[in-house]
């Protein structure tokens, strides 16, 4: 769960592998999952491989509406509830849910996020991308615990991203209360978390036999761009002038249907069995990053990102956030 355990297995898989490729041998028929976001983008596509699968997928969705136009198209056993990772009782209110009307969670999927937007606060005053990337999911699975103990072999998946170079934790002011905010930097600090987060769930899920890890999807154009400005897309390379793709984007990112692949080897894969709280990339576990690769912003995993000293003091700031909110 330190950086010295990312350490890249022998993967089937790879960056252009699909979700219904990882998972076309796997048998997970009569399991439950819980995906947040599970209603667009690479969430949407999670959702779908999970339930062609045979799995009942239920599904937190800010606006029942919205989540029945995408869902809707889908086969299998999905449910949508209501739920907004922004607002603590919503996120109670889905959990308690949950709770009442299921007796296993094999898997929490923690997809959901926002990326780079305006500064807002939610919450008690959370900076809106740590409040509801991290907060919020915190919280859920938090609430979720009872039922992740009680399923042999339960997996969280927490999706962090290579944003995560950007920003380790901003311990001495993570709600940007103090300085100016950059919402980069913001975002950055968020995956970070994500990823600190399943370092330390996974030693809380140990004695029951649970797993938890993070994933980088790799680049997928979402709507988790919604935020930014199309100049601000040109400028960061994604796309031309006239909003097409550009090169370096068609080379480097990846479709929704190879976006979910990572989180769904994270959820199902037996080379992970001994390998608690590590950050995947690429349907395999990531490897610290090259300092001396060309790649080094887009690859690998920092070590504030997979420090067990630091998850440990996430997970106790977080306790303590969610106590007095």
């Amino acid at each position: 769960m330190a950086l010295s355990d990312q350490i890249p297995v022998n993967s089937p898989f790879d960056r252009t592998s699909t979700g219904e490729e990882v998972l076309s041998s796997v048998q997970l028929d009569g399991k439950i999952a819980v995906v947040t976001g599970g209603y667009s983008g690479i969430g949407l596509e999670t959702t779908k491989a999970l339930a062609a699968k045979r799995v009942k997928v239920i599904v937190p969705v800010r606006s029942l509406e919205k989540a029945k136009e995408s869902i809707s198209e889908l086969e299998g056993d999905i449910e949508s509830r209501a739920m907004d990772l922004s607002d603590l009782s919503s996120v109670t209110r889905f959990a308690n849910e949950v709770l009442e009307s299921n007796s296993r969670l094999d898997f929490l999927i923690n997809n959901a996020g926002i990326m780079a937007n305006p500064e807002t606060r939610v919450g008690p005053g959370w900076e809106s991308q740590f409040g509801v990337n991290h907060m919020g999911h915190f919280a859920l699975t938090k609430a979720l615990i009872p039922l992740l103990r009680q399923t042999e072999g339960a997996r969280v998946i927490a999706l962090s991203s290579t944003a995560h170079k950007m920003s380790g934790i901003r311990w001495d002011d993570i709600n940007f209360e103090s300085s100016g905010y950059d919402k980069w930097q913001a975002y950055g600090q968020s995956k970070t978390a994500n990823a600190l987060f399943a370092n330390a769930l996974s030693r809380r899920l140990k004695e029951t036999g649970g797993l938890a890890f993070s994933a980088h999807p790799g680049g997928i154009f979402t709507p988790l761009q919604r935020h930014l400005p199309k100049e601000e897309m040109v400028m960061l390379g994604w796309i031309n002038e006239d909003g097409t793709p550009t090169e370096l984007a068609k080379q480097g990112f990846k479709t929704p249907e190879q976006g979910c692949s990572t989180t769904l080897w994270a959820a199902t894969s037996e080379l992970l069995l001994e390998k608690p709280g590590v950050y995947c990339e690429d349907c395999n576990i990531s490897a610290p990053t090259d300092p001396d690769s060309p790649m080094a912003r887009y690859f690998g995993v920092e070590e504030h990102a997979s420090n067990d000293e630091a998850a440990e003091k996430l997970w106790d700031l977080s306790e303590e956030f969610l106590e007095s909110a």
